[in-house]
């Protein structure tokens, strides 16, 4: 990984870091400690109970933004207007006119090697996107997985809108399988990244190696402050293919994940602790691995992106080909899963929160996987409740 000045890692320690939610564990070195300054999952003193959302909700399919993309994976909404979204096999960023559906290829991101479950994955914009226009993106290289960061300048002519990327965190396992590959930065303004096992089981539970990982990092690559293992980017390990992160409307993040052959995971991240793959799959008895709070059998899910909208967590289905809901009090599940558009719009990728009742949701089935092979994958607007 590339370090970067200490003085800016001593700017970002003083930002505020996100609250995450607490959950079971054995005890080891700084694993019981949220970082500084970070919420443990109890309200404050004065803080109103949470609302709980109702048992059951709705899913609405109010249009077709864009059709016509190939292998879309990762989707970044843009604040003055559009959508970014990356092409996994095709190593391009395209903006997409929400109004219009209208399709701009900013350029072609070098260096991506895409195989397998590998290529250009996951982006985000930088937190301070307004200032300095720097678009993030996670990649498969030769070599590795890698994280870098690009300016975005549309004042250029399409195709050549991306400048040079610059890497910001190299090193992470490669492999056919299992390259992680989800993005985001945190209310907290750090970056976070899921990673995979690549299809090896060894590095989930090594906490010195980055695979089977959730990072948490400053927006230039270093480890960030208040993580629970020193000089570590690791935040939580024990994971075997992290896919969707979100969080919640109080700080709390998310975070679901494939399983193998039985079940798929969601769950509520705690700092420093163990998910349990490959020694554990799923909810255990014991309380030596944090359980998931829900699970589902791998032919139901698959789980890619998370969202969280009007209380509940909305969780896209790849070879399950549905959009689950997953309403939520605190970091519990207070009611069964509903499961949404089975089957209607193939396989489920990406879903991203619109603001208020509307989500963004990309469709997958044009990986290799899709059936009919080679069919149309697009961008669709959501209302739910």
């Amino acid at each position: 990984m590339q370090r970067r000045a200490a003085g800016a890692v001593l700017t970002a320690a003083v930002l505020l870091l996100a609250g995450c939610s607490s959950g079971g564990g054995t005890p080891e070195a700084g694993r019981d400690r949220a970082p500084a300054g970070t919420a443990s999952g109890t309200a404050s003193p004065g803080r109103t109970a949470e609302p709980t959302p109702p048992a059951e909700g709705s899913v609405r399919v109010v249009r077709t933004v864009a059709e016509g993309l190939r292998t879309p994976w990762g989707l970044a909404p843009l604040p003055e207007g559009g959508l970014l979204v990356s092409s996994r096999d095709d190593g391009t960023i395209t903006r997409v006119d929400e109004k219009t559906g209208k399709k701009t290829v900013l350029g072609t991101v070098p260096g991506v090697s895409a195989a397998g479950e590998g290529g250009l994955l996951g982006i985000a914009l930088s937190p301070d996107y307004a200032s300095d226009r720097l678009v993030y993106a996670y990649l498969t290289t030769e070599s590795d997985n890698r994280i870098v960061r690009m300016l975005y300048d549309p004042r250029k002519p399409a195709g050549l809108q991306l400048g040079a990327p610059s890497t910001v965190f190299r090193g992470i396992p490669k492999g056919m399988i299992h390259n992680g590959g989800r993005i985001a930065f945190g209310p907290d303004r750090m970056l976070y990244a899921g990673t995979g096992e690549s299809g090896d089981r060894t590095p989930a539970q090594d906490r010195d190696g980055l695979g089977g990982k959730i990072l948490r990092m400053t927006p230039d690559g270093e480890p960030a402050p208040g993580n629970p293992f020193g000089d570590s980017p690791v935040y939580t390990y024990g994971h075997r293919n992290v896919q969707g992160l979100a969080w919640d409307d109080r700080q709390r993040l998310f975070a679901s994940e494939f399983g193998q052959d039985t079940w798929d995971e969601l769950n509520a991240v705690k700092p420093g602790d163990n998910y349990g793959w490959p020694r554990a799959e799923g909810k255990t008895s014991g309380t030596t691995y944090h359980d998931p709070i829900a699970q589902w059998h791998t032919d139901e899910a698959s789980p890619s992106g998370i969202a969280h909208a009007e209380g509940s967590l909305w969780m896209a289905g790849l070879r399950g080909q549905r959009l689950w809901r997953i309403p939520l009090k605190g970091t519990e599940v207070s009611a069964p899963p509903q499961a949404f558009l089975k089957g209607e719009y193939g396989r489920l990728r990406t879903v991203v929160a619109a603001g208020g009742t509307k989500l963004w949701l990309v469709t997958s089935n044009t990986d290799g996987r899709g059936e009919p092979a080679g069919n149309d994958d697009r961008i669709l607007e959501v209302e739910v409740s």
